[in-house]
């Protein structure tokens, strides 16, 4: 039987649940941002002082035996100071938890967030983080960026603006390991120029003013690997022929192949980093990590963070098991994929289990489609999926209320949230758009296959293609978010219902992958990215290659139309917008944009929305506290890195 028959049996059960629950407050710290940057700016703003530090039990015994420095030798000059969400936390436990795959980005990139500025608590906010503060000039042409001086590695090795210059020099501008120039540090086709101004400052220059480079910056931690490390794998720095010979002795072919595995942060365990927690073993079942002993933050007592002195991440490839194994109370905080159709069996637990059941917003949409498609060994399809009328169609046969009642148990938002942002939630303009194109009406999705000429129909009621194939397409959803799938059967069952046959293929997400790079899928099925998307613009605008639509655009943006296929003009119309985005400094005149980009979108019917954000579940024992019951899950906020990971304890 499938899952959504099953939830049809509990729905009842689980609306009454969710009468009781009523709105949800928390306590916050007195810092809604969550961090200050240096322990002056928390004296300020607070007037309290910071006179002395302390450290993790492990870690002061290392000291003792002399293997470790003070710790006041191990923090920067000026540590960043976190605020707890609840209390100051006590030192030490283990943090249990699961993924899905060895190189998931839960294992210490999303517990791991590092950039160099990046996203406060309250979701939206760029503050300082690597770096203690930066400076703005030329009208958004030059940024300059100050680095904590005394800041170090987990080896204990300085950080500083070497760091990131081997970035630029070694990294970015070395053709076997950047192909092409990062897009996101290119303004009107001219790469950035980062300089070295000293020790602990650099500059980036743009040839014309780039108003959300620090969006960028506030996702990615990549741009400061260690350069006392890794240049030991570089040709710079090594004779090419002796890497070479390294790397085949490693199972590589190329040296290049090399230096990426070891600038990996979820597969090598030597890899130095500026994460509270530093990978200590990993295999394909389970990952260990251990607190870095020179990480740079303190709470506002003075301790050294994090609390938690390590963490064992299981890896567990099938969601139900994950969720059977999460059910069996076998990890203290489960924070991501639990399938909302638990919920009831969750809620019924929370009390005999000892844990609290916290039901987040996720910061994309629920299961969206992706028809937007071009297919390689089918130009007719391909054109049909490029047709406006068609996709309208397809939108209109959907019963989007089913799907949120039967899949996501009612927890879904209304679908006026799933494509706009907060500045044209409950507009006039919205409301007419997602009456024209989102309603449900079969009636009318008939009318407009008729009109199409999809008239003639097959013995089984499917319409026939001019040459005489069955109207047919296939949805392929990946595998580990099982409501997906669920809501994929629904979308068959509806558009099937209108004449169009319709297949559903689950498949592992990096298999997913692979078939839109080689444009074998007809549509995509996965969620819309909106908070945060202006820095993650995939779901809205191919300029990335790692989107589930639009693959050969992308390539045609990046090689600057060298490679891939020129978009047609509404596609054009969703990049020009998203460059001028690029270009403005105006808040104001961002604002204007987006909701243009997102109204162009949504009229053009790019992506077909079935509900708006669902229910991101998370279990947490009693006694694993500093979690908030208010958060977002969104991969642009490395939910939940943006919440301070660090911070959360096991409370004795």
């Amino acid at each position: 039987m499938k899952r959504y028959l099953v939830r049809m049996v509990i729905l009842s059960l689980a609306f009454s649940v969710l009468v009781g629950l009523g709105s949800i407050s928390f306590a916050q710290g007195e810092n809604l941002l969550g961090q200050y940057s240096t322990i002056a700016e928390y004296e300020e703003a607070t007037d309290n002082e910071i006179t002395e530090f302390s450290e993790a039990p492990i870690l002061a015994k290392l000291v003792e035996e002399g293997k470790l420095p003070p710790v006041e030798e191990r923090l920067p000059d000026e540590p960043a100071v976190v605020e707890p969400i609840e209390e100051i936390g006590e030192y030490g436990g283990t943090w249990r938890h699961a993924t899905q795959s060895q190189t998931s980005s839960w294992v210490n990139v999303r517990t791991g967030y590092e950039p160099l500025v990046r996203y406060a608590r309250d979701g939206k906010t760029i503050i300082p983080n690597i770096v203690k503060s930066w400076e703005i000039r030329d009208d958004g042409k030059t940024y300059i960026f100050y680095l904590r001086k005394g800041l170090k590695w987990s080896d204990g090795e300085p950080f500083t603006a070497d760091d990131i210059m081997f970035w630029y020099e070694d990294i970015l501008l070395n053709e076997d390991l950047t192909p092409a120039f990062p897009t996101w540090l290119t303004v009107d086709e001219q790469p950035a120029k980062i300089i070295k101004v000293d020790e602990y400052t650099v500059r980036l220059e743009f040839s014309k003013p780039y108003g959300i480079l620090l969006d960028w910056l506030a996702q990615y931690d990549t741009l400061i690997p260690p350069k006392h490390y890794l240049k030991q794998f570089h040709p710079r720095y090594v004779p090419k022929e002796e890497l070479e010979r390294l790397a085949k002795d490693s199972g590589f072919d190329f040296w290049y192949q090399l230096f990426s595995n070891k600038n990996d942060v979820a597969l090598n365990s030597e890899l130095p980093v500026l994460k509270a927690w530093k990978l200590a073993s990993t295999s394909q079942t389970v990952a260990v990590l251990e607190r870095n002993p020179y990480y740079w933050k303190i709470d506002p007592a003075g301790n050294q963070l994090p609390y938690i002195d390590k963490r064992v991440v299981d890896i567990l490839p099938d969601a139900d098991v994950l969720n059977m194994q999460t059910l069996a109370g076998n990890f203290d905080a489960q924070l991501e994929f639990l399938d909302p159709g638990n919920f009831t069996v969750f809620k019924e637990g929370e009390e005999t289990d000892n844990y609290r059941l916290l039901r987040w917003k996720r910061g994309e949409s629920g299961f969206a489609l992706f028809p937007y498609q071009i297919i390689e060994n089918d130009p007719y399809l391909t054109s049909l999926l490029h047709n406006r009328e068609f996709r309208l169609a397809l939108s209109l046969a959907i019963n989007r209320e089913e799907i949120n009642e039967i899949v996501y148990l009612g927890l879904a938002d209304p679908l006026e949230t799933v494509i706009f942002p907060e500045s044209m939630w409950g507009s006039e303009e919205a409301k007419e758009i997602i009456d024209d194109l989102y309603s449900y009406d079969p009636q009318k999705a008939n009318v407009l296959l008729d009109n199409l000429g999809f008239r003639e129909k097959d013995k089984d009621g499917f319409r026939l293609r001019p040459d005489g194939k069955p109207l047919a397409l296939t949805i392929e959803v990946p595998t580990q978010w099982p409501e997906l799938i669920d809501a994929a059967d629904l979308v068959r069952i509806y558009w099937e219902k209108v004449g169009v046959k319709t297949a559903v293929q689950p498949r592992l997400q990096g298999v997913l992958e692979q078939r839109m790079r080689g444009n074998m899928i007809e549509v995509a099925g996965y969620l819309l990215t909106v908070v945060g998307w202006i820095s993650d613009p995939r779901d809205f605008v191919p300029i990335t290659t790692w989107g589930f639509w639009g693959y050969p655009y992308a390539l045609w943006y990046q090689s600057k139309g060298e490679q891939g296929i020129t978009p047609p003009e509404e596609i054009k119309k969703l990049i020009d917008f998203y460059e001028e985005i690029k270009g403005t400094i105006s808040i104001e005149r961002r604002e204007l944009l987006e909701k243009q980009l997102f109204t162009h979108f949504a009229q053009q019917i790019i992506a077909i929305p079935t509900v708006g954000f669902n229910a991101n579940l998370a279990v947490v024992k009693n006694y694993f506290r500093n979690v908030p019951e208010v958060a977002i899950n969104s991969w642009p906020l490395r939910f939940p890195g943006y919440l301070n990971p660090e911070q959360f304890f096991i409370k004795k």
